[in-house]
């Protein structure tokens, strides 16, 4: 008859397991669907709901006694695919200073070529999640910088690493953005409020305080290292 269940594993019509399953799982995506549309499941949640199935594998392998053998968190195998892929230009390089055990900390070193910042050299560090892509990268630039965008403790402020990340971003994405913040710095999203008031207010004076910072000195009471 057109459209019969028939069980795969016993071939009867009348066997109920793969339809309760089917059932099941329906049932579950419709709730998940519902919680959603009604906004109690937020991305806050999934992100807990992450952590805790990694928490539960980790301790459901050390209970099995013997030395736990190390897998691959689904961020990981995600980062191991983002990192083939890197399309970066000659400016960028990236370093992995803990060795190949470790790929969720890493390095990226930005030479701008052109704008107040050329021939500047930037490191930043990355310390990636185990449940990336849905959470962001934590990135700080460890080179104390004269910086609207980036503050005196190297906290950085761009927007894909905040409010717009997607987990379809990958890592080629957040370098490019650190990039352009050193070729177009912004102005209207400071962290560093006396440099973009005077980005904003005298360009000319920026410049001059970009320079004297990146060679190696003082801007107004604050000392920069040598950059450059």
């Amino acid at each position: 008859m057109a459209g019969q269940y028939t069980c795969p594993i016993c071939s009867q019509a009348s066997c109920q397991r793969k339809r309760t399953k089917t059932r099941t799982i329906s049932v579950s995506l419709f709730i998940l669907r519902l919680l959603s549309l009604c906004g109690l499941f937020s991305s806050r949640t999934m992100i807990r709901l992450f952590k805790v199935k990694e928490k539960q594998r980790e301790l459901a392998e050390n209970a099995s006694g013997g030395a736990p053998v190390k897998k691959q968190s689904a961020g990981e195998l995600r980062l191991h695919k983002d990192i083939s892929e890197l399309n970066l230009p000659k400016s960028c390089n990236i370093q992995f200073p803990n060795g190949k055990d470790d790929l969720m900390n890493f390095e990226v070193s930005i030479r701008p070529d052109e704008g107040y910042y050329a021939s500047g050299t930037f490191l930043f560090s990355f310390q990636v999640s185990p449940i990336y892509p849905h959470e962001a990268p934590k990135v700080k630039c460890k080179t104390k910088v004269y910086h609207p965008n980036i503050d005196l403790e190297g906290n950085v402020c761009l927007n894909i690493l905040r409010e717009d990340w997607k987990p379809v971003l990958n890592i080629n994405t957040i370098i490019y953005g650190l990039y352009h913040l050193f070729t177009e710095p912004n102005y209207e999203d400071p962290l560093n409020h006396d440099a973009a008031a005077v980005l904003r207010d005298n360009p000319k004076m920026f410049e001059s305080n970009v320079r004297r910072a990146m060679a190696g000195g003082y801007v107004g009471q604050t000392y920069f290292p040598r950059s450059m």
